[in-house]
């Protein structure tokens, strides 16, 4: 009897069944689709042909108008409903190659509403996508900048994994326009300019136990402006709805409280400094017109880390009896997780950045809680110090960068959640 119930309570639970394939989420345009609806890209060109010579691809034209980019023709699409099913080719119960008439086998699998080339991954393993959004001047190219140098340098390295880009174009724009820019020569990047959008950073987070799917981070470098104009925002409306995790970046010069006191010590005038930033608010309700509302009770479920940026700042606020940010604030100490999201660490960021944001912008906490189910907050510093005259001097040191992204993946049940040892 005594193993009969040793063996009943020792027993594990069930392990989740896998689906035979997983529905896509293009990491272009991030439309929704199952993986029998992909076309394919010919592997080559017949000027004889009309169906199979070079030529425009309108689809993929119109995306890439999107964000002024140029097109030029392109080998045909071929409609996997026009091959006949022996000349198909599967893995995992996931259309992967189809042979053409010619012979000539492709597996450049297109997403069927805008194209683009789909990851080799997608409909193999769950389509997870994180996506960064936040208004004017929050630092989102800077923090994306330095997220990314730290999960390739570190983050990976933590929890066996290897961040990479999706294809050696991103890479290239990346290191030039990104990361030489901050990291080699200390210099600030420059605002984005509306009338200059730029075609999604992607990049995936990629484990080397080669059961787990990847992850695949998003970016926009999209003007924050755009955040609060609601045309504007239509153009990503897809890519935050169809996201597995959202960042939402609130810079404190966002918050008036934060802001007055920090005018004294930056030396600007109220009214050019106010009129530089919006509120954190106003994101949130540009969000819920866009898509929150259209979800089930007014409310989205998925998981949103409110990152403060620029947590160097808040030193302007820090005094042994401030209601604010004390000397010995978990703002200003790194931390590193490695192997799992330390769960002391993250209590103590989350409810200490919880509760400051309760103080000091009351109606945009209130907000969060309206229309987000599942929430966390932090503070972070991209660069470890304020920049002085759109130059940085001496080491960039970022702070607590990757504690956002590594709570979505243990929300996304990548990693664990325990105390460390």
């Amino acid at each position: 009897m005594l193993d009969f119930f040793k063996k009943m309570f020792d027993k594990k639970p069930p392990v989740k069944e896998r689906p035979p394939y997983y529905s896509i989420v293009c990491p272009h345009c991030f439309s929704k689709f199952e993986p029998d609806e992909v076309v394919f890209r010919a592997s080559h060109v017949k000027e004889h042909d009309d169906d199979f010579m070079l030529q425009e691809d309108r689809k993929l034209a119109d995306w890439r108008r999107k964000f002024n980019l140029s097109q030029v023709d392109m080998e045909a699409i071929i409609d996997p409903l026009t091959i006949p099913d022996e000349n198909k080719t599967y893995i995992q119960n996931v259309l992967v190659a189809v042979t053409d008439r010619y012979g000539e086998e492709t597996r450049r699998r297109l997403c069927p509403d805008c194209h683009n080339e789909l990851p080799i991954s997608a409909g193999k393993v769950p389509s997870n996508i994180i996506s960064i959004v936040g208004a004017s001047q929050v630092g989102k190219s800077v923090y994306m900048t330095s997220l990314i140098h730290t999960l390739q340098n570190t983050t990976a390295s933590n929890f066996n994994a290897a961040c990479m880009p999706l294809s050696a174009e991103i890479s290239r724009k990346f290191r030039q326009n990104y990361h030489e820019p901050i990291f080699e020569r200390g210099s600030m990047l420059q605002s984005t300019n509306p009338n200059e959008q730029q075609e999604p950073f992607i990049f995936q987070f990629v484990f080397k136990d080669e059961r787990e799917a990847p992850l695949t981070l998003v970016f926009f470098d999209v003007a924050g402006e755009g955040m609060v104009e609601r045309d504007y925002l239509d153009i990503y409306a897809a890519h935050v709805k169809n996201s597995s995790g959202i960042l939402f970046l609130v810079d404190p010069l966002q918050i008036r409280s934060i802001r007055d006191k920090a005018r004294i010590h930056i030396g600007e005038e109220e009214g050019e400094f106010a009129n530089r930033y919006d509120e954190p608010r106003e994101v949130v309700i540009s969000l819920f017109e866009n898509f929150i509302a259209h979800q089930h009770n007014s409310k989205t479920d998925i998981p949103t880390a409110i990152v403060l940026t620029k947590s160097d700042m808040l030193t302007h606020l820090m005094e042994e009896d401030s209601e604010y940010i004390r000397p010995n604030s978990n703002v200003f100490r790194n931390v590193v997780h490695k192997g799992f999201l330390n769960k002391t660490e993250f209590e103590n960021i989350n409810g200490e950045i919880s509760r400051f944001i309760e103080k000091v912008d009351r109606p945009f906490k209130d907000a969060i809680d309206v229309y987000f189910k599942n929430t966390a907050f932090f503070a972070v510093s991209a660069l470890g110090a304020n920049p002085v005259k759109s130059q940085i001097t001496g080491v960039i040191n970022p702070i607590r960068v990757d504690e956002p992204f590594i709570w979505l993946l243990y929300q996304l049940d990548y990693v664990a959640r325990r105390d460390a040892t």
